[in-house]
Order: structure tokens, then C-alpha cells, then sequence
């Protein structure tokens, strides 16, 4: 077996294009989620405000998301993906908009309120597109010996872009104020559109052109749902970003518990992304295969005992020390189960498969930011924190007690599969 290459997926040219182009996405998209949380809490000082913008969000996406698999399966890729993301351009102008001088002087808050959760709303609709369009696109734009260490790269962008665009919002924030942070994000946004025609259409793989839409939504979540170990995993992940994840509430943990102001939002929300992003990129070169079931159950415990110490800290460094570590616990979870979803699925599936794991995970940072603003609101932002943790190691116990598949899930021969592919 030839010796493994951390570099492999880098050696194609259009996938150096698709990261480059998701880098821009996320980084603008993590940028305005930040900036729209902390405008949010500055006009309103409530913090149900903030689970309204995950739920916002959360709505559109979960219920579009299998008909957003269906549609991506059937239709070509790259355009899909260029129209979506003109799309969020819109989105992105308008908050710039609504963030200028002269709105907030003329406007109420509460219309001010009303536009920002609406464009977030027409936001959630597109997320239930990125997803499914993201997840095909890889497989079409790499060969197959590839895939697992293409599902690394694009997770290590995807955390790279959330690290330093939450931590560059915070400072944005106090640099140069909101609406010219946003108007940061739309360049970024139209930086990405003018790149993704760099990629070259692809073919569509779904040939069963007669199929009903109830039939292909019914096969995808009929797929996902038989394979235990691809359910067991998004499972997992879903249950830590719904209780597990503080996200949403960091802006009261740093203006409230921490005071820490806008500059320690940002450092916040970068600590947990930070630690991320460096275990993903360890494991381009440490692939995670063997014994990954075992793996994936001890990295989720280990994020909600994080969580948990998160939740009941008072010093500010220790927080920070805290979600970094969380983060890296997270980042080997979002590999593993990346790898397992990219090994596991049909081509002509990927669509829908793409589209109920933005069900499940996806969709879950939406809702997770609505639970945590109501907990926040009832129990307090602490004790809340706290509580999900705890949850979060309940799931994780049960899930190595009774999914004995993906308990004994080991990588080790799909990846020696992959790799004789490469010899070939």
C-alpha cells in the first residue's frame, strides 16, 4: 500500500477552487452571523432575542432540506451552486442596508428587527440548498480514492473560515462598527460567486428522471435511517450541537458573565473553532480510522465535559482554554462523521443524504441557538450551558450501549481501499 498523502485532494486544481470558494462563503457567512447576534442583543438586551434568530434560520432550513436533496440529485451542481450563492448576496446587501445610518435613524427598532429576521429567514432557505450542493459537488470534483481526505480539507476550510471570520467580526466590531463589517461580507460573498464559474459543470448521476418528488424523498430518508452507523453518527453530532452548543449565547457570556466586550466575543467564538480546525488538519496526516466508532463516542463525551466546565467558568482565559479544547473534540467528530458520510453513499444519492444531515446537524445549530436562548431566559446562561453538557453525555453513553455498529465501526479498510484505487 502506497504511503499516505495528507496532500492528495490539494493535487486537483478545481478543488483548490471549491475551497477557496467556500473559504469566502463561510468566512462571510460566520462574519454576519456574529455581527447580526451582537446587533441583535445590542437593540434588543434580551437574550430570547438571539434563540429567535436560530429559529429564523432553523424553520426554512429543516423543512426545504429534503426537497432541497431532491433537487439537487436532479439538477446540475455548479449552476445550482452559483444561483444560491447570488442569492445570499442579496441577503447580504440588505443587512448591510439595514445597518446604515440612515435606516437606523429614520426606522424603528422594531422594523429594524423585523428586516434583520427576515433576510435571516430567506438565509435558512439557502442553507437547506448549501449543504446537499457542497456534499455532491466533492464527490464530482474529486476521484473516489480521494474522497476521505478531500471530506478533511473541506471540513479543516469550513472550521478555518468559521475561526477567523468570528474572530476578525469581533474586532470588526469594535473597529470599524457593524454596517461597515457587512458590507465586508458582501464583497466576500461576490468574491465567491465570481470564482465558483472556475469549476466546470458537472454531470448529473440521478438518472431516475421519473421518479415523484414523495418517492425520491422517501429513498433518502429510508437510506439514511437503515444504516445505523450513518444514523448513529448524525445522531450524535445533532444532540451535541442542539444542547451541547453555547453559540448563540456567547454574546451574553461575554458582555454579561465575562465581561469581556465585543473583542472577547469574537475570541470566544474563534476558541471553539480554533481548536477545530488544528485537530482537522492533524488528521490529514494522522487519519482517523481505526477503532473510529470508539473515537467518535469518546470525542462527543469529551465536548459535553467541556461544555460543562464552560458553563460553570467565571474566568475569562479559562473559558477560552475550555472551548478550545471543546473544539478539538468537535473537529474529530465532524471528520469522522464526514469520512463516513462520503464513504456510505451512492452517488446518485448524495443529494438527499447531503440534505438530511443539514437536518440533522445543520439545522440543529438553528434550533440549538433557539434552546439556548429560551434556556438561557428560564435558567440563566450559566446553568443552561451546564444542563446541555449533561445531556450530551446521557446521549453518548446510550448510543455506545445500544449502536453496537457504530461502537465497532472501523475505517481501516475502506481507507486501504481508497488508497489501492490510487495505485491503480
Amino acid at each position: 500500500m502506497a504511503k499516505n498523502d495528507p496532500y492528495l485532494a490539494l493535487r486537483f486544481k478545481e478543488f483548490n477552487t471549491f475551497l477557496l470558494v467556500r473559504f469566502a462563503l463561510v468566512f462571510g457567512w460566520s462574519m454576519q452571523f456574529v455581527v447580526i447576534e451582537w446587533q441583535v442583543y445590542a437593540l434588543t438586551n434580551n437574550e430570547l432575542s438571539l434563540g429567535l434568530i436560530g429559529a429564523c434560520e432553523f424553520i426554512p432550513a429543516f423543512f426545504m432540506a429534503p426537497f432541497a436533496g431532491h433537487i439537487v440529485d436532479r439538477k446540475e451542481k455548479r449552476n445550482l451552486f452559483a444561483i444560491c450563492i447570488a442569492l445570499f448576496s442579496l441577503i447580504s446587501f440588505g443587512l448591510f442596508w439595514l445597518t446604515s445610518e440612515a435606516v437606523e435613524s429614520s426606522w424603528e427598532t422594531q422594523s429594524i428587527l423585523i428586516g434583520i429576521y427576515g433576510l435571516v429567514f430567506f438565509g435558512g432557505i439557502l442553507r437547506a440548498f448549501f449543504g446537499p450542493i457542497i456534499f455532491s459537488l466533492i464527490a464530482l470534483i474529486v476521484p473516489k480514492h480521494v474522497y476521505p481526505n478531500a471530506a478533511t480539507w473541506s471540513s479543516s476550510t469550513w472550521k478555518g473560515a468559521a475561526v477567523t471570520g468570528a474572530l476578525c467580526a469581533g474586532f470588526l466590531i469594535a473597529w470599524i462598527d457593524v454596517h461597515y463589517t457587512l458590507g465586508i461580507v458582501f464583497f466576500l460573498v461576490v468574491f465567491a460567486l465570481i470564482f465558483v464559474f472556475l469549476i466546470k459543470r458537472k454531470p448529473i448521476l440521478n438518472q431516475k428522471t421519473q421518479e415523484t418528488v414523495k418517492e425520491s424523498l422517501k429513498a433518502g430518508l429510508t437510506f439514511v435511517f437503515k444504516d445505523k452507523v450513518i444514523l448513529g453518527a448524525l445522531t450524535l453530532d445533532m444532540v451535541a450541537v442542539l444542547f451541547g452548543g453555547a453559540v448563540a449565547i456567547f454574546a451574553v457570556f461575554a458582555k454579561d458573565v465575562l465581561d469581556a466586550g465585543p473583542k472577547g466575543f469574537g475570541i470566544l467564538n474563534a476558541a471553539l473553532s480554533s481548536g477545530s480546525i488544528i485537530t482537522m488538519l492533524a488528521t490529514t496526516h494522522l487519519p482517523i480510522t481505526k477503532n473510529t466508532g470508539k473515537k467518535l463516542l469518546v470525542a462527543v463525551f469529551g465536548f459535553g465535559l467541556c461544555m460543562i466546565v464552560f458553563g460553570v467558568s467565571k474566568l475569562f482565559w479559562l473559558s477560552v482554554v475550555t472551548l478550545f479544547f471543546a473544539g478539538v473534540f468537535d473537529g474529530v467528530s465532524m471528520v469522522i462523521r464526514q469520512t463516513i458520510l462520503q464513504l456510505k453513499t451512492p452517488d446518485d444519492m448524495r443529494g438527499r443524504v447531503g440534505a438530511v444531515n443539514s437536518m440533522f446537524v445543520g439545522s440543529s445549530n438553528e434550533l440549538g441557538a433557539l434552546e439556548s436562548g429560551i434556556a438561557a431566559k428560564l435558567f440563566g446562561a450559566p446553568l443552561a450551558v451546564v444542563l446541555g453538557g449533561t445531556a450530551t453525555l446521557f446521549t453518548v453513553i446510550i448510543m455506545g450501549l445500544k449502536n453496537k455498529f457504530l461502537k465497532n465501526l472501523d475505517l481501516t479498510y475502506d481507507a486501504e481501499e481508497y488508497q489501492e484505487g490510487l495505485e491503480s
